[in-house]
């Protein structure tokens, strides 16, 4: 069996935010363009999929009829604004996010059928930053909150882990969840106060989904260090306790250091270790199911390789990249590991982490 299969349709091109919007093409060109001549291109272990458009009922899981209307007509209206901020639709839009939506849901179902043991979905837009009711932060369907609810539904699991290591906290998908405990929604980002606002350490879910949000705030310029920390020492257990069916991960490769939109300062080295550890869990857990979704991600000249360094360690591919380990100053090495004391202190009414 063939170990990881990338998601990938040429028609993800075709979502045009305009010109010099972060959130272009380019990103998806440049990981495509190392995986097919890079280290990885001689591989076996991993194979490019095409995915089909989903169906509106798929979308309409997570996202009200209405808000799928109204995406849909102003696509064909010419395009526009879908937010007050950035989130920007040309014509195909709404033809590419249900491709995108189709993609996340092909590769669950890859994973699932056993025909993979786990998948990369490389779609735009990406997705969790957008709500039940509207788009937000460059996403229009929140693509991972839906593979979610598809598998809830369709394959009846009763614990999937979603987590989040982009950026920017997932404000869509925390919603989307906040009150079942059959989600798991953990996230660990940059200090949120400036975007999206959520995403802070004593959001812990309400009702059943009490305990079943955990969030890891982690102050600007934190670096690999205090990272792999919460990952260790928070991530880690947690998962062990929780032992989800399923691990959906929202793959925002933005923390990386050369990203101009964030500021996490992680080098590609930390996101290879981060793998490594989750490829691990999934093996050890939940039979190796594993979907990694794109998220943010937007510097060309290091995507692709920070995407292959992960695609690798999935497929059990040996990939090598060269890149320097910021230092992080002693002040905000001491501020980062405050939050992890803090975030122990709360999640230890749920979880047994020392």
């Amino acid at each position: 069996m063939t170990e990881t299969a990338v998601i990938f349709s040429l028609k993800y091109y075709e979502h045009n935010p305009g010109r010099n919007h972060p959130e272009s093409a380019q990103r998806l060109h440049a990981i495509v363009n190392e995986l097919k001549r890079g280290k990885l291109s001689r591989s076996r272990s991993w194979q490019l999929i095409e995915p089909r458009e989903a169906c509106i009922e798929d979308v309409e899981l997570i996202h009200d009829s209405e808000y799928v209307k109204y995406v849909e007509t102003v696509c064909k209206s010419g395009g526009g604004l879908l937010d007050s901020g950035d989130t920007v639709a040309s014509p195909g839009s709404f033809e590419v996010a249900l491709c995108a939506v189709g993609g996340t849901i092909k590769a669950v179902n890859l994973v699932m059928e056993k025909t993979f043991e786990n998948a990369f979905a490389l779609v735009r837009p990406p997705g969790h930053h957008a709500e039940k009711f509207r788009a937000y932060g460059f996403c229009i369907f929140n693509n991972i909150a839906i593979a979610a609810e598809y598998l809830l539904k369709e394959f009846r699991l009763k614990r999937i882990l979603i987590l989040d290591i982009d950026a920017h906290h997932g404000n869509g998908t925390q919603e989307a969840f906040y009150k079942t405990d059959k989600v798991l929604y953990m996230s660990l980002h940059q200090d949120p106060r400036a975007f999206p606002g959520t995403g802070f350490i004593d959001e812990i879910g309400e009702g059943k989904g009490l305990g079943y949000n955990v969030n890891v705030s982690l102050p600007y310029r934190t670096g690999d260090q205090v990272y792999l920390r919460a990952v260790k020492e928070i991530v880690t257990p947690v998962i062990h306790q929780y032992r989800p069916q399923f691990m959906l991960i929202s793959a925002g490769l933005d923390g990386h250091y050369m990203d101009p939109i964030a500021d996490l300062s992680l080098s590609a080295l930390c996101y290879k270790e981060v793998y490594k550890i989750l490829v691990g869990l999934a093996s050890e857990i939940c039979e190796g199911r594993l979907v990694s979704v794109l998220e943010g991600g937007y510097n060309t000249n290091s995507i692709g390789k920070i995407a292959s360094t992960v695609i690798g360690e999935m497929s059990r591919t040996l990939y090598t990249m060269d890149d320097k380990v910021p230092v992080t100053s002693r002040h905000v090495r001491r501020r980062g590991e405050n939050v992890l004391r803090n975030v122990k202190e709360i999640q230890k009414a749920f979880w047994n982490i020392d």
